[in-house]
């Protein structure tokens, strides 16, 4: 199946102003996602898609493909689905999303997530990996819970699950799951996706992939043995750089990727 990877990079970020374009170890995030993405042994098709002008120019002048898109997208896969529906991206059958502030993301978590889409598991694939009880009070970090087909239940910024007793035996069980923020989706669960309204809890919560579940489309969770670090806030980024060029990763023990 032929794949495209989009890689939705919008300016007007508010936790973080200005996110693409800011500094992680000389360039900024936008290409620094860019090449990580390239190096990955996935035979895609790569390309940024942004709201700004001046992202764009960044991206072109490192060699990378960008598109300019629209500036009311109320989400990245919004943004990635306008990409996916211009002419010269419509041979493809998988698209994926591995969004602009996900530096260190494993190949085997976009692996994971495309596999659900290639096998035909799930029209929509996505990743998490286990994580400690620490983040569950993070608010920054998406935590997922997962059922035992790998199917998603809920995704949320509080803290799921609630470990009502003790705390280590949640870690122990596998139960704290850091969502990594890339999607795999069919060109029609994509299409869909973008044709349903915003739904009441993305809009609360401010996560775009409870859109598809209140309507009922199904998400596969692949599980990976690496926690890369997304950055969404000035101490991520701060984290990122003094740790550059290796990633933030979980001291938990590896898990093989697809397991619960």
């Amino acid at each position: 199946m032929s794949t495209l990877i989009v890689i939705p990079a919008r300016l007007g970020a508010t936790r973080l102003p200005q996110k693409p374009l800011r500094d992680l170890a000389g360039k900024p995030l936008v290409i620094r996602v860019l090449e990580r993405v390239q190096s990955m042994n996935t035979g895609a098709a790569v390309v940024v898609a942004t709201d700004s002008e001046a992202v764009l120019a960044a991206v072109r002048d490192a060699g990378g493909v960008a598109v300019l898109t629209r500036g009311d997208h109320p989400s990245g896969t919004d943004r990635v689905a306008e990409v996916a529906a211009l002419p010269a991206y419509r041979a493809h059958d998988v698209i994926v999303n591995i969004q602009g502030d996900e530096p260190f993301v494993a190949e085997d978590a976009v692996e994971a997530a495309v596999g659900f889409v290639a096998r035909g598991d799930f029209a929509i694939g996505t990743a998490a990996c286990h994580d400690h009880a620490s983040i569950l009070n993070e608010p920054s970090i998406v935590k997922v819970v997962a059922d035992r087909t790998h199917r998603a239940l809920y995704f949320s910024r509080a803290p799921i699950p609630f470990l009502r007793d003790r705390s280590d035996a949640g870690v122990q069980a596998g139960l704290i799951l850091r969502h990594i923020g890339i999607y795999a989706y069919s060109r029609t669960a994509l299409e869909r996706w973008v044709s349903l309204p915003p739904s009441p809890h993305e809009l609360t919560e401010r996560l775009e992939q409870l859109r598809p579940l209140a309507d009922g489309l199904a998400i596969g969770v692949g599980i990976t043995s690496t926690a890369s670090a997304g950055i969404d806030t000035e101490d991520d980024l701060r984290r990122a750089n003094a740790s550059w060029p290796n990633p933030v990763q979980s001291s938990l023990s590896p898990t093989a990727v697809g397991t619960l």
